[in-house]
């Protein structure tokens, strides 16, 4: 009989009945029943019930142990009674009669319960994370990743793409977050940068002539944490191809990704590879109020700024003579409630940091609210009509300049569907934005920069980029959303050399500065470049949609936490003076800001 074990913990049914077994595992629950004690043995496959009563010479040791102490227990399976079989346990059949017990591990007092889902303060989940990665949907939550990441490297060699892996020390690279520098101690002085992203190494795999590359690339950036987004790495789908329009990307790798979560989304319908939607930037922002467009909200936006020209109600008018605009959100049947449903709602948009929310509340046909008594009843029915609303809808308005007021009308879009259930939840609704901005402008720097990836084509070429409005362009840039997230990102390139001086010379930078930031690319160029094109899918988001979590801890194996620590490990750490003295690098510390001396006023008496 093997050292430790003869099964695992869910491999026994009702057909071992009889049989002397060895299970090793953790004691994950135990319930004494006045002189028979049954523990939940767990490991990585599942649970088996051990049962031990007074004839049992394994019960004195079991009734001592602690819950996730490591036991190998010998015993004899026996079937359960009819009344007390577990449908929904695998070896739900039988239990093992405990005959002797080995403790292999005895644990101490838990800082955290593993039987229990119940919420555990974040600190404590990521400083005891090998305990809290034995509960139950965290543990199944990464086994079903990685059964993702698997599924996505065969859906891909499948379809002619072979896996390359990509230096992790390399050069810092403009893709619009802060690297992070690893100290040279051969070169003193200069640096490596983790790389943000394999773009440029997957480029100059085109221009060396191996046409479909992907990998599971982890990719390093120094950002701030948020839900969907981790301190420092995450691992992206990184793909690139030779010879391609953006529309053989999109028609090769919709196939991969809808497959992918049919195959993940347990009976959950999925749009439908060669049917996502291709919804144009400009045409987003306006319908949605966002470039990742939550489609299981029904809700539309509609620009109504026309009819608020010369409009009564002065504060609207008073917008579109500025220059602003004016949005409208329906809320279909909001208007057969009361108004504190809208009242909430324009509480909410000054709790977001805006001056609040317009509304009109339709009741059994008659419009009410301050918009429809000072827009006139002429107007306001006119509005409806155009709107297309119904006798008992309600309708808001985000006003402002054209950037505040479709942010706002996004956030509002999302918020309305949440408030009346309009949310479609048991589905993915995939689509591509497309046609993306080549160039926007910094306000804060006072300059033209790139929008997005400044590797991408524009449309239209050099031509373009000489003569038309730079912040007119368009890139051959899109991005693949999912309900609400921004899952993917990729463009076709610019291949030429020419090309690509000119796209930078337009944010400042000169031939001379690209030859020095992006030399090897520039080289590459220069000596026969095919048209190429990709993109990258944000593995840990993918994940995190199919496990139907909102947070990327929870399917994250060892995160930081929200101060980009890593709690367990003690990252980041200082170095030692010997290991600085190596590097050639000094620590200056930051001057702690002195307080400032409280000022107490005399008494008046």
């Amino acid at each position: 009989m093997h050292a430790y074990r003869t099964h695992t913990c869910a491999a026994l049914s009702a057909s071992y009945v009889g049989q002397e077994v060895r299970l090793s595992g953790w004691v994950h629950r135990k319930r004494d029943h006045g002189g028979v004690l049954f523990i939940d043995l767990r490991d990585h496959y599942g649970l088996t019930q051990i049962v031990a009563d007074s004839d049992s010479p394994a019960l004195p040791v079991l009734e001592s142990v602690r819950v996730e102490s490591v036991v190998t227990i010998n015993g004899v399976v026996k079937a359960r009674n009819a009344a007390t079989v577990n449908a929904n346990l695998a070896t739900g059949e039988i239990e093992v009669f405990a005959k002797s017990v080995t403790v292999l591990s005895a644990a101490q007092e838990l800082p955290l319960p593993v039987a229990s889902e119940a919420d555990y303060p974040e600190d404590i989940r990521l400083r005891y994370r090998f305990l809290d990665l034995r509960r139950d949907t965290l543990h199944a939550n990464i086994v079903k990743r990685t059964k993702i990441i698997a599924d996505m490297r065969a859906r891909m060699t499948e379809v002619g793409f072979t896996e390359y892996s990509t230096p992790i020390l390399t050069a810092s690279s403009p893709e619009g977050a802060r690297d992070f520098l690893v100290p040279s101690r051969i070169h003193q002085g200069k640096f490596y940068a983790l790389p943000q992203a394999p773009q440029q190494y997957k480029q100059l795999l085109m221009v060396a002539g191996f046409d479909r590359y992907f990998q599971i690339a982890p990719c390093f950036r120094d950002e701030d944490p948020r839900a969907d987004r981790l301190p420092g790495e995450f691992y992206q789908l990184d793909l690139e191809m030779s010879f391609v329009t953006q529309e053989d990307v999109w028609n090769t790798m919709e196939p991969v990704i809808a497959g992918v979560f049919e195959a993940f989304a347990e009976g959950k319908p999925v749009t439908p590879a060669g049917s996502f939607p291709r919804i144009p930037h400009s045409e987003a922002l306006l319908k949605y109020g966002s470039d990742k467009p939550d489609l299981r909200n029904p809700i539309e936006i509609t620009d109504v700024t026309d009819h608020f020209v010369g409009s009564g109600f002065g504060i609207f008018a008073g917008i579109v003579e500025g220059g602003g605009v004016i949005r409208a959100i329906p809320a279909p049947g909001a208007g057969a409630g009361s108004r504190k449903f809208f009242d909430d709602m324009n509480v909410w948009a000054r709790g977001e940091g805006y001056s609040g929310l317009g509304y009109i509340n339709i009741k059994d046909g008659e419009p009410g609210g301050p918009i429809a008594k000072n827009h006139g009843p002429e107007a306001t029915a006119k509005l409806i009509a155009a709107l297309g609303l119904g006798p008992n809808d309600g309708v808001f308005f985000a006003a402002g300049k054209e950037a505040q007021a479709a942010k706002l009308a996004g956030l509002a879009r999302t918020r309305t569907g949440e408030q009346l259930n309009l949310i479609d939840k048991d589905r993915f609704a995939l689509c591509w934005i497309v046609d993306f901005p080549f160039y926007e402008y910094d306000e804060e720097e006072k300059k033209v920069d790139f929008a997005h990836n400044p590797f991408s084509m524009p449309q239209g070429g050099l031509e373009a980029l000489q003569m038309q409005d730079p912040l007119s362009l368009k890139a051959y840039q899109y991005d693949m959303v999912c309900n609400g997230y921004e899952i993917a990102s990729g463009s076709i390139r610019n291949e030429s050399p020419e090309t690509m001086v000119k796209a930078f010379e337009l944010v400042g930078l000169s031939q001379a500065d690209v030859e020095e930031r992006f030399g090897g690319l520039y080289r590459a160029f220069q000596y026969g470049a095919p048209p190429h094109g990709g993109m990258a899918a944000g593995v840990d988001r993918i994940v995190m949609l199919l496990c139907g979590v909102h947070n990327l801890r929870e399917i994250t194996l060892f995160p930081m936490n929200q101060r980009a620590e890593d709690l367990l490990m003690g990252a980041p750490s200082l170095a030692s003076m010997k290991q600085l003295r190596e590097l050639g690098v000094r620590v200056v510390e930051q001057p702690v800001a002195k307080p400032v001396p409280q000022v107490v006023a005399p008494d008046a008496g």
